[in-house]
């Protein structure tokens, strides 16, 4: 059962951000990154597992980098959890962001109003050549683009890149002007979406609902539960 109390933050607030990382989409089935089983501790190979995933890795190995995304990034059926839907039935029913690191597009699927992906997302893809954007069923099936030869990729955010700046600019202000701020399924250590929380307002209160112990050096309630669970019971109260 919810805490009356944490209950009552949200349906108090008045605008409400869930940070939100891996942790989120592990109940749909998609792995996480640094966890225990999860896909950079699972790699076998004696390069970092971040390489396969870096602007060097798409620049000077195409074809590695293009196995690595089909076989591992893609899980194109998927289906949203109940974490993704609640945050969703928020951002539908009151003034509620997602600020996300995944590129999963769980959310899309859940039909999350008010999304930012700060990471960009998988199933945008386009050819790096001519710049039209391809359908990811056909990136899924061959690297090239069929009508210019170029090499398709999706519009992620690879180590070795910028972050898109019209992101960095919502984010902040969604985390400046909310009274309530959700961490969710991340552990806030991966910079610079952990750096958004230095941007709170004071008055903000900071909730983190995660299985693992978090920690900052400001006031927070820690929530150390499954946030499935925690989710599942969690009223939507417009």
């Amino acid at each position: 059962m919810i805490d009356k109390k944490i209950q009552q933050e949200f349906d108090d607030a008045k605008k409400i951000v869930f940070l939100t990382g891996a942790g989120v989409s592990t109940a749909s089935g998609i792995p996480d990154y640094r966890s225990k089983g999860g896909l950079y501790t699972n790699d076998k190979s004696n390069r970092p597992a971040e390489y396969y995933l870096s602007l060097d890795c798409l620049r000077d190995e195409p074809k590695v980098f293009y196995q690595y995304e089909k076989k591992n990034m893609y899980y194109p059926d998927a289906k949203p959890n109940v974490i993704h839907e609640k945050q969703a039935a928020f951002t539908q029913q009151k003034d509620a962001t997602v600020v996300t690191q995944n590129i999963d597009s769980l959310y899309r699927k859940a039909g999350t109003q008010n999304l930012i992906e700060f990471h960009g997302n998988l199933y945008n893809v386009y050819c790096q050549k001519c710049r039209k954007k391809v359908d990811y069923k056909e990136y899924l099936t061959s690297m090239y683009h069929r009508n210019c030869g170029g090499i398709l990729r999706p519009d992620i955010v690879l180590y070795g890149e910028g972050l898109n700046p019209s992101a960095i600019s919502q984010s902040v202000s969604a985390v400046s002007n909310a009274d309530l701020i959700v961490i969710v399924g991340t552990s806030m250590r991966v910079y610079p979406f952990a750096g958004l929380i230095d941007y709170r307002s004071a008055n903000a209160t900071v909730l983190a609902i995660n299985e693992e112990q978090l920690s900052f050096s400001f006031p927070f309630t820690m929530i150390k539960e499954n946030a499935v669970d925690f989710f599942k019971d969690l009223k939507v109260n417009a």
